[in-house]
């Protein structure tokens, strides 16, 4: 059975939806191509999700003791968290609410089957 090599990153500032666009980006790549493709990728996401990535590399390492050559992004998710509420008054004494999104971040990386 094939164990599994966890990351997460909890309350990040940028939305769920965003987040996954780029998660979709990465799934089922192996460790290092996955890196470098979040590397050059421009969307505001990519930062934190590589963060989370490299973690989950350096978990394998040092705590499996998996080359980072034969790991795969077996899952990618980002997940909904807790949506900061502002308001920004508007005319006639209304207000419109903003809504600052943040997301939970996951990395699941699996070691490939020779």
């Amino acid at each position: 059975m094939a164990t599994d090599i966890f990351a997460q990153a909890r309350f990040i500032p940028v939305s769920a939806q965003k987040a996954r666009l780029v998660a979709d980006l990465v799934r089922g790549k192996d460790a290092v191509e996955a890196l470098t493709i979040l590397k050059f990728t421009t969307n505001h996401a990519a930062r934190p999700i590589s963060k989370v990535l490299a973690s989950a590399v350096a978990n394998g390492e040092e705590n499996f003791g998996v080359s980072r050559d034969e790991l795969y992004v077996y899952r990618i998710f980002a997940d909904e968290a807790p949506t900061r509420k502002w308001r920004r008054f508007g005319a006639r004494g209304r207000f419109k609410p903003w809504l600052r999104r943040s997301s939970h971040i996951t990395v699941i990386l699996r070691e490939r089957e020779a």
